[in-house]
């Protein structure tokens, strides 16, 4: 199994709309590892590692995030994954 990592940054109406919540809840159904937080800017950020079709599934999932949010702009960065997450969580 293939597998890589997406460091993201979301841009746009993302906080304050559950958008950590359903990021980890589409992560846990995805099986993807890593975490998502909020950023002071407003922005959220995520990384992102697992099977390279779930962690694709993911990015573009944060291109429409959750019903509430209105995403403006998704940047990734991709590289290696390193296999240092046992699971995904929200950070604080």
């Amino acid at each position: 199994m293939a597998t890589t990592r997406a460091h993201a940054i979301v841009k746009g109406w993302v906080q304050g709309v559950f958008f950590r919540a359903k990021t980890s809840e589409e992560a846990f159904r995805l099986g993807v590892t890593g975490w998502v937080r909020n950023l002071n800017n407003g922005d959220v950020e995520a990384v992102i590692e697992g099977e390279i079709k779930a962690v694709e599934a993911l990015v573009a999932w944060l291109h429409r995030g959750p019903s509430r949010a209105q995403v403006t702009e998704v940047k990734v960065d991709w590289s290696a994954a390193t296999g240092e997450f046992k699971n995904f969580n929200t950070r604080y």
